[in-house]
């Protein structure tokens, strides 16, 4: 489904059943509203419903919306434009009994504060939460602003909603000039951030019975090199643009063996391979390749990383209006999307990363209401 134009013109039907958003409200109960919105991987649709139906009528706002993903574009003629990106999906609800990361959301006092938990909480519909009522609330900002609310994040590369846009309909986006990316920092700037490589190591042997093991090549043993190259590995603190990027190369995965009387004539490693900015992706590549000299490596993922973005005017006079000192993005974001186009791109966000997927996931209320007071300081003031 794709529509395009002013609300006025042709503004898109409302599904059946789609739920309403009222993006006038409280922007923490507006999270809360979003997270009772079931929206893991592969299950977008009915909030990229909810949120096009909200932000259609707006007479200020183009909408268009590209499978599931929605864009809303002021059109005002400013001398700039910024994109405030988000996310719909979320990782799979948690499965432990007694979670309270889940979904339907719940609110808790702690200490005198009003904390949402919930899926999603934190990763990322505070952020996405901040994005539609700025979307809502800011008709006039002194720049020009692109909205953009994508699926498929939280999975491969390669099915990212976003990644399809620029794609398809690169125009909706690579007039701007800066992006905001409202993954979770904990209330201050994250500039950048670390790319990210997933492959495996295969090895192959030949099966035998385990009473005869010589008359068999075991595929596990011969992978012994490789897992002693990982805990031999000492990962790098590597310095880009006064941040400090922490690397990291883990195994995250192995399969082998059929019986326990079977020599294994097969097992797979999969390993992941974080790296600071300061590498392209080739280069990425040849490091693993010599760590694993004698292996074939067979990449399956790989997202560059992307440079601070912290020297671009625009970040400077956000920095100045969120009032934290600026720190670097350790996990991978489409931060890099924007960067590898050319466009300086930050992370800043509610809630506390450390969050992210776990099985008590939650935000607090202030820093949601926090973070869209500090974005609207911005996207209002001329400095």
């Amino acid at each position: 489904m794709s529509t395009t134009g002013n609300a006025s013109e042709t503004a898109p039907g409302t599904r059946e059943g789609t739920p309403v958003l009222d993006l006038t409200q409280d922007v923490a109960q507006l999270t809360a509203d979003l997270l009772d919105i079931h929206s893991v991987s592969d299950h977008e649709g009915p909030l990229a419903d909810a949120v096009e139906a909200a932000l259609s009528p707006l007479p200020h706002l183009r909408v268009t919306r590209h499978g599931d993903t929605v864009v809303a574009r002021t059109e005002l003629g400013r001398s700039e434009r910024v994109v405030l990106a988000g996310h719909l999906d979320t990782v799979p609800l948690p499965t432990t009994e007694g979670s309270r990361g889940t979904v339907p959301s719940r609110w808790e006092d702690e200490d005198g504060r009003r904390v949402l938990y919930g899926r999603g909480a934190t990763d990322m519909k505070g952020g996405v939460a901040v994005q539609l009522a700025l979307a809502a609330s800011l008709a006039e900002p002194v720049r020009d602003v692109t909205y953009v609310f994508y699926d498929h994040e939280e999975v491969a590369s390669a099915s990212s909603g976003l990644g399809k846009l620029l794609r398809s309909r690169p125009e909706l986006v690579t007039d701007a000039d800066f992006a905001v990316l409202l993954e979770p920092t904990a209330g201050t700037i994250e500039g950048g951030c670390n790319g990210t490589l997933r492959f495996w190591i295969r090895s192959r042997g030949l099966a035998a019975h385990s009473a005869r093991a010589w008359k068999g090549e075991n595929a596990i043993h011969a992978l012994q090199p490789a897992l002693a190259a990982l805990c031999a590995y000492e990962p790098a603190t590597v310095g880009v643009e006064g941040l400090d990027y922490r690397e990291g190369l883990n195994a995250v995965e192995i399969r082998g063996g059929t019986a326990g009387n079977v020599i294994p004539d097969a097992c797979d490693l999969h390993v992941n391979y974080r790296f600071a900015p300061d590498k392209t992706l080739e280069e990425a590549i040849a490091h693993v390749e010599e760590v694993f000299a004698g292996y074939e490596l067979d990449v399956v993922d790989r997202s560059p990383a992307a440079r601070p973005g912290l020297d671009a005017p625009m970040a400077r006079e956000l920095v100045e209006a969120v009032g934290a000192e600026p720190a670097p993005k350790y996990g991978w974001t489409d931060v890099a999307r924007f960067s590898a186009l050319g466009i300086p791109a930050v992370n800043f966000g509610p809630g506390d990363p450390l969050l992210c997927h776990t099985d008590d996931e939650h935000v607090d209320a202030e820093d949601v209401r926090a973070c869209r007071a500090a974005l609207a300081d911005w996207l209002t003031t001329t400095r």
